[in-house]
């Protein structure tokens, strides 16, 4: 085989933004899928953020011209990436300065194609979920992170 067919590996899963500007695909471990219910969850995708992750190295952008990021003033190591066409929220992260995460990124759930094969495992942050929204209590859940 080829070293030009090992390096191309099909991807774990794969997903985009709402008007497709910005596509990408997961070559390796994804995380099953974790809700987060902290204010600033809330307030950028509108309800509660359902994430899977990966290792930052697996995830590879096929397109991303459109591809945005916004860097909260209070808190500049933290990064939610979005599409400047559609709008749509596609990932989070936390920046180089946090060791601990900083190898890692959040995919919204939202964005993957279908079937991804996964499912909610977990509920975080439930102090803080909107006073509409009923928690699930088949979903574990921790109150904070």
């Amino acid at each position: 085989m080829s070293e030009t067919a090992l390096s191309v590996s099909k991807p774990v899963a794969a997903g985009h933004c709402l008007c497709g500007a910005v596509s990408y695909e997961v070559h390796g471990p994804i995380r099953q899928v974790w809700n987060c219910h902290c204010w600033r969850c809330r307030r950028w995708t509108g309800h509660f953020m359902a994430a899977t992750g990966c290792k930052s190295a697996d995830l590879r952008m096929v397109s991303d011209a459109s591809l945005a990021w916004h860097h909260p003033a209070n808190d500049p190591n933290v990064a939610y990436g979005f599409c400047r066409e559609c709008g749509a929220s596609l990932f989070w992260k936390v920046g180089e300065g946090k060791a601990h995460q900083g190898d890692t990124i959040a995919i919204c759930a939202g964005t993957l194609d279908l079937p991804s094969g996964l499912h909610t495992e977990l509920a975080i942050f439930v102090d803080d979920a909107a006073d509409y929204h009923t928690l699930d209590p088949a979903v574990p859940t921790r109150r904070g992170e």
